[in-house]
């Protein structure tokens, strides 16, 4: 092990003597920790599709209540370990009071290997095996081997992380209670690899003519376009393009590509491929996979269509299907708490 390794006190206590309820309340609150670290692996680590890591760095975290449950959070492949509070991907669903209550379970995540977090990753110009959803499971048994823990109540897995939670699931079945996975199937649909084949292809020609990072951007822009719903770029970006430059500069473009520079800053070109690549080459057996599951799918995605969720759904052993409609398509994940709340009934035992 190396780096950080601690517990935190976080959220003062806010008892209030006059309502005792929410003096419980805060005072679960006032029990949430955080444990974060890096699990070093020494020696090789074997990859699903060849090839090897001559070491690997895993860097996770843990936050919610002391000794509480276990359920691991895992998002696309702009996630990292920090699920809620600052720089939190996922705070419209983790954190106190909300539907994953951090005052009564502790939530897991980790930096995805290949990605550009400090788990293992590229380098700048260097080679990098390719990483599948296998290795990623991989990942997260060795951290629960790591952490002591027999097993998790459940895994949450949304857009890449619901491929890895199915992975898992399909190896390690003793070590998971339940699952939840979002907008994710067994294999992903041809349709969103032609996207991002495109998006990878835009990446590489960049690079090969010095700029790597305007690729990402370009990419990454594009790939914003898929992520949404014609429905909301019909509402929001109807209004008139600005005309005071060389070019005519659209709304919606603008808005793409300031996601596309904000992406750029903080994730790095050979990151990028890996973890696209990872997606398009996701396969599982959901024949095989036997954990209780509850399949989320949003009809206005364009990523991962409704009927692939359907299919998925009915090759599960022990599934439930929870569909919804959302005008923010495959990042509902990301924006529709209200709307999510009912599928994690099953998982946390709260009413719908």
């Amino acid at each position: 092990m190396r780096g950080k390794e601690a517990l935190e006190m976080e959220h003062p206590d806010r008892t209030d003597p006059a309502n005792p309820a929410a003096g419980a309340a805060a005072d679960a609150c006032a029990r949430v920790v955080v444990r974060e670290g890096v699990l070093e692996i020494p020696g090789q680590v074997a990859l699903y599709h060849g090839g090897a890591l001559p070491a690997a760095s895993i860097a996770w975290r843990i936050e919610g209540a002391e000794g509480a449950p276990l359920i691991a959070a895992l998002g696309g492949i702009s996630a990292h370990r920090r699920v809620y509070g600052e720089h939190g991907w996922w705070n419209g669903v983790v954190g106190p009071g909300r539907t994953l209550d951090a005052g009564q379970w502790r939530v897991l995540s980790f930096d995805y290997l290949g990605g550009s977090g400090e788990s293992s990753g590229p380098r700048p110009g260097e080679a990098f095996p390719r990483i599948s959803t296998y290795d990623q499971a991989d990942a997260l048994l060795r951290l629960l081997n790591h952490l002591g823990i027999t097993a998790v109540h459940g895994i949450v897995g949304a857009s890449y992380g619901g491929m890895v939670a199915l992975a898992f699931a399909e190896r390690y079945p003793e070590r998971v209670g339940r699952l939840v996975v979002i907008s994710a199937a067994d294999r992903a649909h041809p349709m969103a690899t032609a996207w991002r084949s495109v998006q990878r292809r835009v990446l590489r020609f960049a690079a090969r003519c010095g700029e790597a990072g305007e690729g990402v951007e370009i990419a990454r822009a594009l790939a914003m376009a898929t992520y949404r719903s014609p429905e909301e770029f019909a509402a929001r970006f109807s209004g008139a393009p600005r005309t005071d430059t060389a070019s005519a500069v659209f709304p919606v473009e603008e808005y793409l590509f300031a996601r596309g520079a904000e992406y750029a800053a903080r994730h790095s070109p050979e990151s990028f491929l890996c973890l696209s690549e990872s997606i398009d080459l996701h396969r599982v057996d959901a024949g095989r996979i036997f954990v209780p599951t509850t399949v989320v799918a949003v009809r206005e995605d364009q990523l991962v269509p409704v009927s692939d969720m359907r299919r998925l759904a009915a090759r599960l052993e022990h599934s439930r299907l929870h569909e919804i409609s959302s005008v923010y398509g495959h990042d509902a994940f990301l924006k529709e708490a209200a709307l999510l709340r009912p599928a994690f009934a099953d998982l946390t035992g709260s009413p719908a």
